[in-house]
Parts: structure tokens; sequence; C-alpha cells
């Protein structure tokens, strides 16, 4: 029987279910695996009652901010919040360098029979660039050398909101938005690498071109003409490419400034 895991953006989980959108797509899709980011939210505030999933929470320390979850229907053999303290990375090693990001609930890591999956929100750059240097030089390593650590002992599959456009076909205006935050030459060389490192992008394996997109800003209109940005993906590892059978975009599912993406993987779990 066919997976279908579904990674979610949904910029505040008692936001989204307040405007009862949550429950509809999950009547919609009836997902087996659901990894959500930007959660904003502590365990014990959750609104949700998921019946059927284990629920496994790694929030921010700070109140209403960042956070990750994964909700499944089959129970993971291990789940661990954060990225490792000790990374082996091309710069060196990482002792928990990421400018206090373990603080910020960004990852998630559960592990399967067959494979590993991670939920990921990636910090943003910011509008000033201000958090770009930290994304480059320490985030971006650190998240590769934790996924290719992982791919060493079975497949992954990574997914969230990245925080990155990385081509000019993620994006419905490249040329005014080069060197902004999203699309800095960093964050796509960041991106790049776990191309370079065998990770395959799964959205792509089925569709190309353009005007395909995850995020929209409130302003502007922005959403109903679809001037958009692909920053959610689904990633796995080379040797789990063959078994995915379907990668979606689900830009009718409203309720975030992003909207869900998913995979159907042929994977056999108990």
């Amino acid at each position: 029987m066919p997976l279908k895991l579904v990674s979610w953006n949904v910029n505040g989980i008692r936001a989204v279910h307040s405007k009862g959108l949550f429950d509809v797509f999950l009547n919609e899709v009836q997902p087996d695996i659901i990894c959500l980011q930007e959660i904003k939210a502590q365990q014990e505030q959750s609104p949700l009652e998921l019946s059927g999933y284990h629920e496994y929470w790694n929030s921010a320390d700070k109140p209403g901010y960042s956070g990750t979850a994964i909700f499944s229907k089959i129970k993971p053999l291990t789940v661990v919040e954060g990225l490792p303290k000790r990374l082996e990375t091309k710069h060196g090693l990482h002792d928990d360098e990421f400018g206090n990001t373990n603080t910020e609930g960004r990852v998630l890591t559960a592990e399967f029979d067959e494979f590993f999956l991670v939920t990921c929100y990636t910090p943003n750059a910011k509008d000033d660039l201000g958090r770009l240097q930290l994304r480059h030089q320490k985030w971006d390593p650190a998240f590769l050398a934790h996924v290719t650590a992982l791919a060493k002992k079975k497949p992954v599959a990574f997914c969230g909101d990245l925080n990155v456009a990385h081509t000019e076909e993620d994006l419905a205006r490249p040329k005014p938005n080069v060197g902004k935050a999203g699309f800095t030459d960093e964050e796509r060389e960041g991106f790049g690498a776990m191309l370079k490192a065998g990770f395959v992008d799964t959205f792509r394996m089925f569709t190309q071109g353009n005007g395909h997109y995850t995020w929209w800003s409130y302003r502007g209109g922005a959403r109903a003409g679809n001037v958009g940005w692909r920053i959610d993906y689904f990633l796995v590892s080379e040797e789990l490419a063959p078994k995915v059978l379907a990668a979606e975009i689900h830009d009718g599912t409203m309720g975030s400034d992003h909207c869900p993406v998913s995979i159907t993987l042929d994977v056999e779990v108990s």
C-alpha cells in the first residue's frame, strides 16, 4: 500500500485550525504522515484531535514562534529533536554552532523501517540579509551533514520550508529578486549542495517549468495572481527516488501563506 507524506508550513497551527481548513485538507488527502513547520505553539496548546496519529512536536523555546511537528499513522522506531550537536561538515566540526537555532524547534527526525523522515524549517535570511551568514556558513552545511549522515544508515526523505527558490523557474519574478532573501547566490548554492550530495528534488521528477509555487506574499493579491515562490520541498536519497510514485503541490489549499506539498512512496512499513 503506497504511503502518502505531506509537508505544510501552516504559519500557526492554531490559526489554520480555527479556519477549519486543516481538517478539510486531511479529509481530502488522507495522508499517512504529516510534517508541519512554523507551528507556533507548544503541544499542550494544540487544538488538534487527530485520531489514529502518533504526535511528535519540537516547539521553539520562544512562545508563538517557529517549531515543527510530525503526525504519523505508523509509529516511528525513533524520533529525535533538532540537529546533532557535533557534525562533520566541509568547514570542519560543528559543535552546536547554529546560532542557537536548536532552541527554535526547526528540525524533527523520525526513523521508520525503510527510511528516515526529516521535517525542517530553515531559517529565513531576513529582508536585510541579517541571517544570511548564519544560513550559509553554519545552518546549510550542518543540515546537509545531518541528512548525509542519516543516508549512510538508510535512505532519507526530508521536507519542509527550505526558504529558498533554487532556480529562476521556482519563482514568478526572478530578475527583481536576485540577491534578495530566498534568492541569493549563497542560499541557492546551499540547495545545490543538497543535489550534488545525491538528494533528488521530487517535484522536478514529474513537473518542469515555472508557475508552480508554494508560497505567496499576503500583499498585492500575490496568490490570486500566482505571483509566488516554490520554497517548500520533498527531497529524497537517490535510492529512494525510484519509489516516489507522485509529487504534488496542493496550491488550492488555503489557510496559510504556504500550501502543502506531498509525495507518494512505494515502501513497506509496519
